[in-house]
């Protein structure tokens, strides 16, 4: 059994189509920070501030892929290793250059960092921007939306997924790091990655902007450090700059076309992280990840990835295999502190998932698709910076699962892939649509390249799935998990919402109940979470009827709050708050908006929230009623919450014979959405309601 609580699970929430674009300011902030991102352009200290925040937090992922790409592709562990010749490591480089340069820069940098929904990134912000008109006033059909959102909760599914390989494959590989220097650390490796990965998890509860500005100095000069060690290579062999010609790439496919194909299931490791950049785009902004890319990040890898090349092209007569070519780039001397640096730095690439899977996280519990949960913000000035409690200590168990199960990076590099690939390709199909259908881009143009970016995208995965067997499975068995319970949930909780209005009835009929009666009214306010319709037949809050039902008894002073979720990350300040206006009287003459039609009949008011605000219902209330002059006792109200408690049913009957109403579900999923349902968290906590006077009251409903 669970208590789902009215008007604060997204079961009990309304999902509009607003638009707004800003947020209200939490207490000490001003307007100008109130957006839950960076404000406006930042100048001077400010932009240093914001660029070193995105280096420790955004490109971690993708900034530690020189450790392990190379070393991969020519690992005699692959199951299709890449024998070391001139040709095929000119080829792969330039492979790995044109990947990330036409992944990375072109896609993302380019194009879809540009579709932010009013600043906010990650996939189930851009399945939120389906739902708009198009530049020709029209809408997209309803089951071409359907089908991209499911597409884009499965792509949000596969990059939680990634949350939980990337610590493992990224610290594993630099601990590995150690075998170059002494291998008789080879036994310490695992028991060394498994310390770094609970201390990691265990610093996230003090936040992004905390851990991001440490992380930021060491992700600066380990940018510096890996571009230099690659460029000092490059200066002794600089033939390889001739892989910078994709004509090598394309030469490599033309002859040794299996070759090629199998290595992009490991060249696609070159692009892990790129989500990452779309996902975190709420926190710094679109300008900052583009110029930490552009000026520092991307040059930097590209060095690293020719430095590689050169130290193979000079090292082709090697009898013994291929062993860590990024940690042999550095002199000897400096082979200790590269391999502590890359320790550090592949900490910082998993902080860069962790926080979007934090993200992605609190937009789907928003937008319907998963259960409240506990949601802690972590910074007074930007609202998107938040921790998932329950989330984190999941991801944790999952990479101490995943360290234990492989044990080596290369063996779990092959599981890395696929999640990437999968959500690469997800993302550039929706991006294709909503430029096609809303931006003002010229539709062929798009069309052409969208789809010759979904080619490149399905040959990388079919690339991916001949690594089925050696753990390419793993990311897709954990995002068909986490796909099958988010829209079991979201199923589930339409058919609880439906029956639970029907437990309700109408306020009106209850409020007729409340005169004729003659119901007592005692001295005081109480404050019902509710939902309303616009045209005012909202339900009654089951609470209020409990009320009135068994104690028969009413405050005099009754408020009735809805909730309502909007599909815009932020609703701007003033349009937070409004009251609905109340019905006619028995002339038939409407009564003045916000005013009681009937001598103790409640006030009805409708809250609008952004699915990336906090909800703060005490503060937002305060606001309304400064603003308008209602007269809320809010120092002295009761606060109360309804409750359903969810049962699985026995039977297959509209009800269990003492009048509990029924959802239909299939028996699996009745099982699943329960279970579910058990990881809500307090309802008091997440809409900011003085615990010490919520009461909570209500009903139950069999699934």
């Amino acid at each position: 059994m669970r208590d789902l609580l009215e008007g604060v699970d997204c079961a009990d929430v309304t999902t509009s189509a607003a638009t707004g674009a800003a947020v209200p300011a939490p207490p000490g902030t001003d307007r100008a920070t109130a957006h839950g991102r960076p404000a406006g352009q930042p100048h001077g200290p400010g932009r240093s501030a914001l660029l070193l925040g995105a280096l420790g937090v955004v490109f971690g992922d993708i900034g530690t892929s020189p450790i392990y790409t190379v070393q991969t592709l020519f690992s005699p562990d692959d199951p299709h290793p890449v024998p070391l010749t001139a040709d095929n490591v000119l080829g792969l480089v330039s492979m790995v250059f044109w990947s990330v340069t036409l992944v990375v820069t072109v896609l993302y940098v380019g194009v879809v960092l540009r579709a932010d929904n009013h600043g906010e990134g990650g996939l189930m912000s851009l399945i939120t921007l389906l739902g708009r008109r198009g530049r020709d006033g029209r809408r997209l059909s309803p089951r071409l939306v359907a089908v991209l959102t499911v597409a884009g909760i499965a792509g949000a599914s596969l990059f939680l997924a990634d949350s939980m390989i990337t610590p493992a494959v990224s610290v594993l590989s630099a601990v590995e790091g150690v075998e170059v220097v002494n291998s008789g650390f080879a036994p310490f490796v695992v028991p060394i990655t498994l310390v770094i990965v609970v201390v990691l998890f265990a610093v996230q509860r003090f936040g992004t902007a905390t851990v991001g500005g440490a992380f930021g100095p060491v992700m600066a000069l380990w940018f510096t450090v890996i571009g230099v060690a690659g460029l000092t290579q490059v200066l002794g062999n600089p033939s390889v700059l001739r892989a910078l010609s994709p004509t090598y790439a394309v030469g490599f496919f033309l002859s040794e076309p299996g070759i090629a194909f199998f290595a992009l299931a490991t060249v696609v490791l070159s692009v892990t992280g790129a989500e990452a950049l779309y996902a975190d785009l709420g926190h710094f902004g679109r300008p900052a990840i583009t110029r930490a890319w552009l000026f520092l990040v991307y040059p930097a890898l590209l060095l690293s990835y020719a430095g590689q090349g050169a130290l193979l092209l000079g090292d082709l007569s090697a009898d013994g295999p291929v062993t860590a070519p990024f940690f042999l780039s550095v002199p000897s001397w400096a082979l200790v502190p590269l391999v502590l640096l890359a320790t550090a730095a592949t900490v910082i690439a998993s902080q860069a998932v962790i926080t979007g899977a934090f993200s992605a996280v609190r937009q789907a519990v928003r937008l319907g698709y998963l259960p409240r949960l506990r949601i802690t913000h972590t910074s007074a000035h930007t609202i998107g910076q938040v921790y998932v409690p329950w989330v984190n200590w999941a991801l944790m168990v999952a990479v101490v699962l995943l360290v234990v199960a492989f044990e080596s990076s290369a063996r779990l590099a092959f599981a890395y892939g696929m999640a990437v690939t999968g959500t690469i390709l997800i993302t550039t199909s929706i991006i294709t649509v909503v430029a096609a259908h809303q931006w003002s881009w010229p539709r062929p143009v798009v069309l052409a390249g969208g789809g010759a970016m979904a080619l490149v995208m399905l040959v990388f995965l079919g690339a991916g799935l001949s690594k089925l067997a050696h753990g390419a499975w793993v990311p897709l068995v954990i995002g068909a998990a986490l796909l099958t319970v988010m829209l079991t949930w979201h199923r589930g909780r339409v058919a609880v919402t439906r029956l639970r209005t029907r437990q309700e009835g109408p306020l009106e009929k209850l409020l007729t109940q409340v005169h004729d009666d003659g119901v007592a009214r005692v001295p005081g306010t109480a404050v019902y979470l509710n939902r309303a319709a616009e045209d005012g037949t909202s339900t009654a809050p089951l609470a209020m009827r409990a009320t009135v039902e068994h104690l028969h008894v009413l405050h005099e002073q009754v408020v009735l709050v809805a909730v309502e979720t909007t599909q815009s990350p932020y609703v701007p300040l003033d349009e937070v708050a409004r009251v609905l206006p109340a019905p006619c009287d028995e002339t038939g003459v409407e009564q003045a908006p916000g005013r009681p039609g009937r001598p103790g009949d409640p006030l009805q008011v409708v809250l609008r929230f952004g699915y990336m605000q906090r909800t703060d219902v005490p503060d937002a209330l305060a606001a309304l009623d400064e603003r308008e002059g209602l007269g809320i006792d809010l120092d002295g109200a009761s606060w109360f919450l309804s409750t359903i408690e969810l049962r699985r049913a026995s039977g297959d009957d509209d009800g269990d014979g003492d009048g509990a109403p029924q959802a239909h579900l299939p028996r699996w999923q009745r099982g699943l959405f329960t279970a579910t349902s058990r990881l809500t968290t307090d309802a008091a906590r997440a809409f900011d309601l003085p615990s010490a006077r919520t009461v909570v009251m209500g009903s139950r409903i069999e699934v």
